[in-house]
């Protein structure tokens, strides 16, 4: 189920989403810096994080578990988890694993 969605102007009482823009490859090598990363912006409980990967040009299962696990502790608290950005190289990766159902993904970001 892949949900449609864009970033609109925000509301008076709603936050602009908190971006947080990634680049290069997202593997094993990158996991434990990734995760620090989006753990420190977690922390601080964003209404919404839209994570960019229009710097993106390769994903592998290491980073895909990162981006899961991210979501997953977003959603947990009832924050909004989104991917932007996604090119077609790692749209397809998305869409081979199925994840392209599971996550938020915007049309830009």
């Amino acid at each position: 189920m892949q949900q449609k969605g864009s970033l609109s102007t925000p509301r008076p009482d709603q936050q602009a989403p908190d971006v947080f823009p990634l680049k290069g490859e997202l593997d094993l090598h990158v996991l434990p810096e990734i995760t620090a990363s989006l753990d420190a912006i977690i922390d601080k409980r964003p209404e919404h994080l839209v994570v960019d990967l229009s710097g993106v040009t390769y994903i592998d299962s290491a980073g895909l578990a990162a981006l899961i696990q991210a979501m997953q502790k977003v959603q947990d608290y009832g924050g909004q988890f989104s991917l932007g950005g996604v090119k077609a190289t790692v749209r397809s990766i998305l869409k081979m694993s199925r994840l392209e159902e599971v996550f938020h993904i915007l049309p830009r970001c």
